[in-house]
């Protein structure tokens, strides 16, 4: 098990991966991707039980399915980092014949990636299929999908939300980023979420709110809290309190930077708020 102090060192170099990648093609979403870094080094380095010899049926093993899937640069890092693939590919980060495409893809067949995400709102019925597919094989071992918080905005999620406890599904934990920001705005502006604590659990899954969403130590404490409530014939939802841009100063909270790529200048500064720990690529 590894400690505070190693986990937050991970996420750091995740933030150095994660403005690297976006700013060496200009394109991307930084945004996002800095403030799920905590929960992504989290969920692989603590939570999940894996192998990097990646199979696709994940048989025998916590599946993770990434919904929101333009935050693929965090993703990427991480997978990297955690062994499934060199770190030094994060270099080809949406270019040309690359395996790591702006939103995570199948067909290119890179280790980690069991679906295609992009278009939001699906990720939680596969996540379900999947978690119904281990009951059936007498898989005991959990499946994990996260989630944009604007995404909820799609009628899809609350299709398979009623699905999930309807059938029982309580091998499944949904986190959702709540960043409260999206691509034209606050989430609030947009289209409110409202009482999300209410609806999921209106929808029959039991809810767990991480209020401080970028701090290691209380991502640990909330997803066991989540973890323990998996058997229990509900679903389990965590909802987590992030911060849009999280761990530099000038994209955090906005949501401007939902899709833009730093200046040569503001990559730099980027970096230096972040100095290096695990190696760049």
């Amino acid at each position: 098990m590894a400690s505070i102090k190693e986990l937050e060192d991970f996420t750091q170099q995740v933030r150095r991966d994660i403005v690297r990648q976006v700013h060496a093609v200009q394109s991307g979403h930084p945004g996002g991707s800095l403030g799920c870094a905590e929960f992504l080094t989290v969920l692989y380095q603590e939570i999940l039980s894996y192998s990097t010899d990646f199979k696709m049926d994940g048989e025998g093993e916590d599946l993770f399915f990434l919904s929101n899937g333009h935050i693929s640069p965090a993703f990427y890092s991480v997978l990297a980092r955690s062994g499934y693939f060199p770190v030094k590919e994060l270099a080809t980060f949406r270019k040309l014949n690359t395996r790591l495409q702006g939103h995570p893809t199948t067909h290119e067949g890179l280790p980690g990636i069991r679906i295609a995400s992009g278009s939001l709102g699906q990720g939680m019925s596969v996540a379900l299929g999947a978690a119904q597919a281990k009951k059936l094989n007498d898989d005991n071992h959990l499946v994990y999908s996260l989630h944009g918080d604007g995404e909820l905005q799609e009628g899809q999620i609350w299709e398979a939300a009623m699905y999930a406890s309807a059938k029982g599904i309580d091998n499944l934990i949904s986190t959702v980023d709540l960043n409260g920001q999206q691509i034209d705005g606050s989430t609030e502006h947009v289209l409110s979420l409202g009482d999300l604590n209410a609806k999921f659990e209106a929808f029959g899954w039991l809810v767990i709110d991480v209020l401080k969403g970028n701090d290691v130590a209380s991502i640990i404490k909330g997803m066991a809290e989540a973890k323990a409530l998996t058997g229990k014939g509900k679903p389990v939802c965590v909802l987590l309190h992030t911060e849009m841009g999280n761990g530099i100063d000038f994209m955090m909270g906005s949501h401007a930077w939902h899709g833009k790529p730093p200046s040569d200048a503001q990559l730099q500064i980027a970096l230096d708020q972040n100095p290096e720990t695990l190696g760049d690529y």
